[in-house]
């Protein structure tokens, strides 16, 4: 069974970082354009960046992670990542990542598919 799995959470203070790691099970992520979403209690999930297929060329970011979150990718590992700095308290959400289908604009709209559990970041003030 395809699954998505996501790592890297955890409990941080404001201003401080953490990377966001996602891998699939029975699958290879090389050549699919790839995204972070998010979603916050009592919000709907959201698009956070993506990152396109292959050599990753190509980064697509929501304006209010610009300047400090980076996607990226290690297709030898079959790895995408999310380092993510500057945290702020609206950064708390789980995060998940997935397949993107198309880029409108600078937002990503996800694949249809099962997503993953995610992975809790909290951010603290």
């Amino acid at each position: 069974q395809v699954q998505l799995v996501e790592s890297g959470g955890g409990l941080v203070q404001a201003g401080g970082s953490l990377r966001l790691s996602c891998t699939a099970s029975g699958r290879t992520l090389s050549s699919f354009t790839m995204g972070w979403f998010r979603q916050a209690p009592g919000k709907e999930r959201e698009f956070v960046a993506a990152i396109s297929g292959w050599s990753g060329g190509t980064t697509y970011y929501t304006d209010f992670v610009k300047g400090r979150f980076t996607i990226s990718r290690d297709n030898a590992k079959n790895m995408v990542y999310l380092q993510m700095n500057s945290l702020k308290p609206d950064d708390t959400a789980v995060y998940y990542c997935h397949d993107v289908r198309a880029i409108v604009g600078d937002t990503g709209i996800p694949a249809s598919g099962s997503w993953g559990q995610g992975t809790q970041v909290t951010v603290s003030s």
